[in-house]
């Protein structure tokens, strides 16, 4: 079940803003009844009708995307920003972000139109495995990198236990490459989490989610999922197979 001006807002037809707009504006019916109240929840077997037109809903599209530095995770921006669907002129379909990185942050990004299977992606108790490679400022010790495994306390909250890898070292420059895996998806949560041990990130890419890789793509392209690929990771939003 999902929130009927969410469904309203994935099918295409308008911005989610607009919908709640139209629904309190009285022009939304489910199941033949005018329905008024924000929040109101529908299935895939519920009939809607707006302005008395039936709604479809599009056809699923599922994309990776190579996300450049300097690109923000949306779909529209306020401060006239480069978004993640500027790189998607072709694609017909609503498609959004599922999660997020941060601007400065490049890397694997999944878009979508399929708001069901975006959610079980997100969900907190079935998020699959990120992971993401740092250059960090300085030389970490091995005990402060336990501490990112064990799972360490931000403000919002202690983190869940991370996998850490070191990768290189440069001791001229004083800096390192660390790859760290985490499931979960706090705001900029790998920063955050390398700023609590002393090490703030210099670079950060996202490198895999699940089991997918950015193999085979340049900043900025993208490649469409496929059916298989689309069927594992709702297996894995499912059963955390994956997890380290």
């Amino acid at each position: 079940m999902e929130r009927l001006q969410k469904v309203i807002a994935h099918s295409g037809l308008t911005s989610r803003r607009k919908a709640e707009e139209m629904i309190i504006e009285g022009k939304v019916k489910v199941n033949g009844k005018i329905v008024k109240e924000l929040g109101t929840k529908v299935g895939p077997n519920d009939k809607i009708e707006v302005n008395e037109v039936p709604l479809t809903k599009e056809v699923p599209v599922y994309f990776l995307f190579y996300k450049p530095r300097g690109v923000i995770s949306a779909v529209t921006d306020d401060k006239n920003r480069k978004v993640v669907t500027d790189f998607f002129p072709e694609v017909t379909e609503r498609i959004y972000p599922v999660g997020r990185l941060d601007y400065d942050t490049s890397g694997l990004l999944l878009l979508t139109n399929d708001g069901e299977f975006a959610n079980a992606l997100m969900h907190p108790k079935h998020e699959v495995d990120k992971v993401y490679v740092a250059k960090v400022k300085g030389l970490p010790l091995r005990e402060n990198l336990r501490k990112l495994e064990r799972g360490i306390t931000l403000e919002d909250g202690k983190t869940a236990p991370a996998k850490t890898k070191v990768l290189s070292i440069d001791k001229k420059k004083q800096s390192a490459i660390v790859e760290i895996t985490i499931h979960e998806g706090k705001n900029r949560q790998v920063r955050r989490m390398f700023d609590a041990i002393g090490h703030p990130v210099l670079k950060l890419k996202r490198e895999k989610y699940g089991f997918l890789t950015l193999h085979g793509l340049s900043a900025g392209e993208s490649r469409e999922l496929t059916p298989h690929e689309v069927k594992q990771l709702r297996a894995l939003a499912v059963t955390g197979e994956n997890r380290f």
